[in-house]
């Protein structure tokens, strides 16, 4: 197995190099909760073509990104945040990151131009695993599980790269495989 660590709300899933399901190729998805029950998280470098704006009309200022938080729920939107002295009612999943809030603040603050999109990130939809799930395919290597959390990683732009660096700042065991290409059968 490639990670002994467990799945926990606040951690990091780094899908293995050659995934083949596209919902979840090279990406890096942050667990918002995990119980005996199932787990639940949102892919962190996969926008979507939307705009918050899209899907939410009164909201004036449009340009905040939609993200594909996952296949489950895709009529759903989700936020996660790292500013609760803005936002309240968050729950804390890892030290300085917050799912979810008061969203009637959170459309008062986007439309006064009071939140950034280094500050927030909203999914469409979500990533979920019932009981048992998610350990079975990490059993299988499906899965890297990352232990740290860095609020700057989740709020990071770059999505393209954010797979590979979250690859390497797994340390040296793992670096190489950062520079697996997506198709082997190409290289």
């Amino acid at each position: 197995m490639l990670s002994s660590i467990s799945p926990a709300a606040g951690r990091l899933l780094i899908s293995e190099p050659f995934m083949l399901d596209p919902n979840f190729k090279r990406s890096v998805i942050l667990i918002a909760e995990f119980s005996a029950g199932g787990a639940m998280g949102f892919v962190l470098n996969q926008v979507s073509d939307m705009l918050l704006g899209d899907i939410i009309p009164e909201i004036s200022y449009s340009e905040f990104p939609l993200f594909k938080g996952g296949p489950v729920g895709s009529n759903t939107l989700h936020f996660v945040h790292r500013c609760p002295q803005k936002i309240d009612d968050g729950i804390e999943i890892c030290s300085g990151i917050f799912w979810g809030g008061d969203f009637e603040q959170v459309k008062e603050l986007v439309n006064t131009y009071q939140l950034n999109d280094t500050e927030i990130r909203f999914f469409v939809g979500y990533s979920g695993w019932s009981e048992g799930q998610l350990e079975g395919e990490l059993k299988e290597d499906t899965w890297i599980v990352a232990n740290l959390i860095n609020p700057d990683i989740l709020f990071n732009n770059n999505e393209e790269s954010l797979w590979k660096s979250a690859v390497v700042g797994l340390g040296q065991r793992y670096a190489h495989i950062a520079n697996f290409p997506e198709n082997p059968a190409l290289n």
